[in-house]
């Protein structure tokens, strides 16, 4: 069973636009809960989407949601409460998303036929039921915390012949040098685009000057418009200051890791913002950029003879934030370590899996390349090859993080397996055809 729960994945309604209306029945009772066939047949749609379902998928989502509705019977003996703050807080992180994706609140309300307060009033019950069921796994599962100690006895329990292969990992540190920008080039910009807002200010099209002069490449084309604008999709700066605009009211100019902006607001909707903005950033001389290359290429020599380790040179010179003060290793937001597999470094950068494969040997620093960093703009990079693992076997040494998971997993299954059976004898359930020939993977108490 997926401890993530089937639960928390997607919106139901999703599917229905685009698949056929599925003819529904009760298929079970737990409790006072039914479960239909439409949660189950929906749910096998949008993992056939993610192309994820295999032969047995229709008996394992079946329990699942078995389990879903023993949590809910669970929750309100518990009498467990999920606030209407937490409820809407979900549906506006999902309604979003969809926003996201189809571009604005007019496409998503045009592809679904209905206002976005009557797509909620609608999933309400639903989304709630999902929070509430949520909050009593976490109550069966708790804090799972393993010592050391708890996962050298798991691996002990596992067979050699079922130790897991592990894909060869390195791991990287990286120094940047970003070229400086001049006071004298920040002043030129706010100076541009002072003018351009007076001229907004004066009765121009900002749409016209966004198109012709906004160096922003996502909303120039659309005159620099951006639609459905909900918090958390910008950064701060930006946020803060759409937000607290009047409808019409032009912005003063503000700066971001972007370079300078100027807003108008367009129209508040509810939870978010239409805006109209223009981007400009300080210009970078020729001469600015190699001279940050040369600083690098300086600093890779005295790592290289030996005059200061990595570690210290990345704090003393680099640029990044967000790795100077980690001995500027590469964090991988997939496992939140610093080991990183080849196919997840090439989504980054084919060229440097290239030189990580062929050109680099362990303690090895790269010569400088061009980087371009989460801001967008052009800078210098080295990078470190501290470690790397040849395919291997688990073991504890190499591989603790990966052990860790793997114990707290079984932890967890196994404490929802101990609450399934104690609390499927207390609670009704009912099953009936086609579902009722189900091998199902736990052991449930159930009526005849």
């Amino acid at each position: 069973m997926n401890l993530k729960l089937i639960i928390g994945l997607v919106f139901m309604v999703t599917i229905a636009n685009s698949q056929p209306q599925i003819l529904d029945k009760v298929i079970a009772i737990v409790g006072k809960n039914p479960l239909l066939l439409s949660e189950v047949e929906t749910t096998i749609l949008q993992q056939k989407e993610k192309k994820v379902v295999d032969e047995n998928a229709r008996c394992k989502i079946f329990e699942d949601l078995l389990f879903q509705k023993l949590l809910l019977s669970q929750a309100d003996r518990d009498s467990i409460v999920v606030a209407d703050a937490e409820v809407d807080n979900e549906l506006t992180r999902r309604i979003q998303y969809y926003v996201g994706m189809l571009g604005s609140e007019e496409k998503f309300e045009a592809f679904y036929g209905k206002r976005i307060s009557v797509f909620k009033d609608e999933l309400r019950d639903d989304v709630k039921n999902q929070l509430l069921a949520q909050k009593m796994q976490q109550k069966i599962t708790g804090e799972t915390k393993l010592t050391p100690n708890e996962v050298r006895t798991y691996f002990g329990t596992l067979p050699i012949d079922s130790l897991p292969l592990v894909n060869s990992e390195l791991e990287l540190g990286h120094i940047v040098r970003k070229p400086p920008i001049s006071d004298e080039a920040k002043a030129a910009v706010r100076t541009q685009l002072e003018i351009y807002r007076q001229r907004v200010i004066n009765g121009e099209s900002m749409s016209v000057i966004a198109a012709l002069y906004s160096e922003d490449p996502g909303s120039a084309k659309n005159g620099g418009r951006y639609e459905s604008v909900m918090r958390g999709q910008m950064v701060p700066e930006f946020e803060a200051v759409a937000f607290r605009l009047k409808t019409g009211e032009v912005s003063e100019i503000f700066e971001t890791t972007y370079g300078y902006h100027f807003i108008q607001l367009l129209a508040r909707k509810g939870e978010s913002v239409d805006v109209r903005h223009i981007l400009m950033s300080p210009k970078i001389s020729a001469l600015e950029i190699l001279k940050a290359k040369d600083e690098l290429d300086s600093i890779r020599e005295i790592i290289a003879n030996g005059s200061i380790n990595f570690s210290d040179a990345a704090l003393k010179y680099s640029n990044d934030k967000d790795t100077k003060q980690n001995s500027g290793l590469l964090i991988n937001p997939n496992t939140n370590s610093a080991k990183w597999e080849l196919d997840e470094i090439g989504e980054m950068d084919q060229n440097l899996v290239f030189m990580l494969e062929n050109q680099m040997k362990v303690g090895d620093v790269s010569p400088v390349i061009q980087y371009v960093g989460t801001d967008s703009k052009q800078a210098w990079r080295i990078i470190y090859l501290k470690s790397r693992t040849e395919p291997h076997k688990a073991n504890m040494k190499d591989d603790y993080i990966k052990l860790l998971n793997m114990a707290t997993f079984q932890k967890q299954k196994n404490a929802i397996e101990h609450w399934i059976e104690k609390k499927s004898k207390s609670t009704y359930i009912k099953i009936d055809e086609p579902f009722n020939t189900c091998k199902l993977e736990y052991n449930w108490t159930i009526n005849p």
